[in-house]
């Protein structure tokens, strides 16, 4: 039983089970971490916090993320995915509810933090999970369904926050969306896991034996350092990411001053873009998967022509357009900009040692956030405090530009750095 031959490591319903409950994780994780946007104008109104202040309750979850992730990813790989997930679940989900009892910007802050701790270990652990419970050649797939998650949970995060901010007060935002996650979090604590994997390699001997020994620090660090494909993708993600938390935390904030909408109908039609990538991930981890099928580093090529072609869209939709015609194009670009995420989380996963796969994705967690997730709503609240929220969107194509260089570039080594991954059979715990 084991994923590394083109099997699944449990049964196949047993594998979506796991997969069903992830996917609803991940969905009340982006829920928490994004209910926060739509209620920047209430915060403007109660408590006078400015644009650049509300991108700092966004970056707060991302900046928590960035330390925690890789620390917790190695207890994830070492301990238990299992439980590992559940705690963080809970443990996200109370301090979401938290929020709604603040009574300052610090403290509201400092909720915000702890809602990022507890959601650091998660991405890595999930992706473990699914590298594990299904065959490799599922890999990309399988994940671009998982993370269209990611815009269902912000779009439902985003519009239900407005709806309720407005109908309720903002703080009941906070305690709707915290309720799912605490109930589902216990629910994943009673599922199988895969045992944990030795950390050895393979050496030749001068007779030509192959003898499997224990893998050194510097082994490790290489897997990270070493493996080029791996490091242009973790480089190529934090590009990405800038533009994708950017547009999730200030398209609502755009739509309601540039086309004079309430917020509540700015987030409604800013969740509908986001969910749209609903249809993106999974067609583009299905799109990936099928060109591998033809050429081995199509993951990576992938990443770059859908990346490319979110800079294009986006570009012309706020140089050129306005009104109607700005916000079919817009629909376009909440499809192609999150095509990439399957694949390149698919990257991660491929071209390390399977005792490794947690931290790789946690590395790449690190690198977005530092690089991307936590210092675009900031740059964006920045720009538009001194000059407008126009001018401000309008640096987000750029960055789609160098994601799609540094992916081509990924891809180049990719055939190489995959052939040199350690085979390791993976096995159920008992």
């Amino acid at each position: 039983m084991t994923n590394d031959s083109g099997g699944y490591l449990v049964t196949k319903k047993y594998s979506y089970y796991v997969f069903v409950l992830l996917f609803l994780l991940y969905m009340f994780n982006y829920m928490d971490r994004m209910v926060v946007v739509s209620i920047f104008p209430f915060l403007h109104d109660d408590w006078g916090v400015s644009d650049t202040k509300c991108g700092l309750l966004v970056s707060a979850a991302y900046w928590a993320i960035l330390i925690f992730s890789l620390p917790f990813s190695v207890l994830i790989d070492r301990w238990s995915r299992r439980k590992t997930i559940s705690i963080m679940a809970i443990m996200w989900s109370l301090a979401t509810a938290a929020c709604g009892f603040t009574k300052s910007f610090s403290q509201l802050f400092t909720t915000r933090a702890m809602i990022g701790i507890g959601e650091a270990g998660f991405a890595p652990g999930g992706t473990a999970m699914i590298s594990a419970v299904f065959p490799e050649n599922k890999r990309a797939a399988i994940m671009g369904i998982w993370n269209a998650s990611i815009p269902l949970g912000s779009a439902l995060g985003i519009a239900l926050g407005a709806v309720i901010a407005e109908h309720f007060g903002w703080r009941y935002a906070f305690w709707m969306v915290a309720l799912p996650g605490i109930f589902v979090g216990m629910i994943f604590y009673t599922i199988k896991d895969y045992k944990t994997v030795d950390l050895t390699k393979t050496e030749r001997t001068n007779d030509s034996q192959d003898i499997s020994k224990q893998m050194k620090l510097k082994d490790i660090l290489f897997q990270f350092t070493r493996t080029r494909s791996l490091v242009l993708t973790y480089l190529a993600f934090a590009a990405c990411l800038f533009v994708t938390t950017s547009l999730m935390s200030w398209l609502p904030t755009y739509l309601h001053r540039m086309e004079d909408l309430s917020m509540s109908q700015a987030g409604i039609k800013s969740g509908i873009v986001m969910m749209l990538a609903i249809v993106g991930a999974p067609l583009g981890g299905y799109l990936a998967d099928k060109w591998r099928t033809t050429r081995v580093n199509a993951r990576l090529v992938f990443c770059a022509a859908s990346s490319l072609v979110s800079s294009v869209i986006f570009f012309v939709a706020f140089s050129f357009l306005s009104g109607t015609p700005q916000y079919i194009l817009m629909l376009f670009g909440g499809i192609a900009i999150v095509a990439f995420v399957p694949a390149g989380a698919a990257v991660t996963q491929d071209v390390v040692h399977p005792g490794l796969r947690a931290i790789s994705y946690s590395i790449c967690v690190v690198v977005q956030h530092i690089l991307g997730s936590s210092t675009g709503p900031i740059v964006i609240g920045a720009i538009s405090d001194a000059y407008d929220i126009q001018t401000a969107m309008l640096i987000l194509p750029g960055f789609t530009v160098i994601a799609a260089v540094l992916f081509m570039l990924g891809s180049l080594y990719y055939e190489k750095d995959l052939a040199a991954v350690e085979k390791v059979t993976l096995s159920v715990e008992e």
